[in-house]
C-alpha cells in the first residue's frame, strides 16, 4: 500500500508541479521610454497670396495626451472691402455712390453729419439728404452716435408734449400737473 501512496503522491508531483521538479528560468528584460512626449496637432497653415484681398488667416490647434485637433479659416475684413468699393466706384466716376458706399459705417456717417455734409440719401445730397435721414431715421446705420443722441432728444421733446396735452385735459395748472407727473 505505501508503494501505491508513493506511486500517487509522485504522479501528482510531476504532473500539478512540474516547474518545482525541473527547474525553468525565464528572464523578461525590457526598456519603458517616459521622456518622449506625444504627437502634436499642427495647426494648419492658411496661405492668402494675393495682397488685394480683403481676408486674413486664422489657425489654432490643441492636443491633449488621446486627441488632438487642429483647424484653420479665412476671415473677410469688411471694412477693407467697403473701401476697395469705395474706390473703385470713385474712379469710375460714381462719386456719390463712393460717398454712399462708405457712409454704411456709423462712424463715416456721424462725422459726415458732424462736418456738415450728411451722407447721401436716395440719390440726394445736401440739405435734401438731410430732412431725409431725419425723416427715416430707422435706415440710419447702426451704431450712429449722433442719431442715438438726436432720437433721445426727440423721445424727450414728444414726451413733454404728452405732458402737456395731458395737463390740458384735467384742466388744470399745466406747469403744476407737470411738475407733479414729470417722474412717471
Amino acid at each position: 500500500m505505501n508503494k501505491y501512496i508513493f506511486g500517487i503522491a509522485l504522479f501528482a508531483l510531476v504532473v500539478l508541479f512540474p516547474s518545482t521538479i525541473w527547474a525553468e528560468t525565464n528572464t523578461v528584460s525590457s526598456t519603458v521610454v517616459t521622456d518622449k512626449a506625444p504627437p502634436t496637432a499642427n495647426a494648419p497653415s492658411v496661405v492668402i497670396n494675393n495682397s488685394d484681398v480683403c481676408k486674413s488667416a486664422l489657425s489654432a490647434g490643441v492636443q491633449t495626451q488621446i486627441l488632438g485637433i487642429a483647424s484653420g479659416i479665412a476671415v473677410t475684413d469688411e471694412n477693407c472691402e467697403r473701401m476697395k468699393l469705395s474706390r473703385s466706384l470713385y474712379l469710375m466716376g460714381m462719386k456719390v455712390a463712393a460717398v454712399s458706399t462708405l457712409c454704411q459705417d456709423a462712424r463715416v456717417f456721424d462725422a459726415m453729419w458732424m462736418a456738415g455734409t450728411p451722407c447721401p440719401y436716395m440719390g440726394k445730397i445736401g440739405d435734401d439728404a438731410r430732412a431725409g435721414w431725419e425723416e427715416n431715421t430707422d435706415e440710419v446705420p447702426e451704431g450712429s452716435e449722433v442719431f442715438k443722441k438726436k432720437l433721445k432728444v426727440k423721445e424727450e421733446q414728444e414726451w413733454q408734449k404728452e405732458l402737456e396735452k395731458r395737463a390740458k385735459e384735467e384742466k388744470e395748472n399745466p406747469t403744476e400737473w407737470i411738475e407733479e407727473h414729470q417722474g412717471e
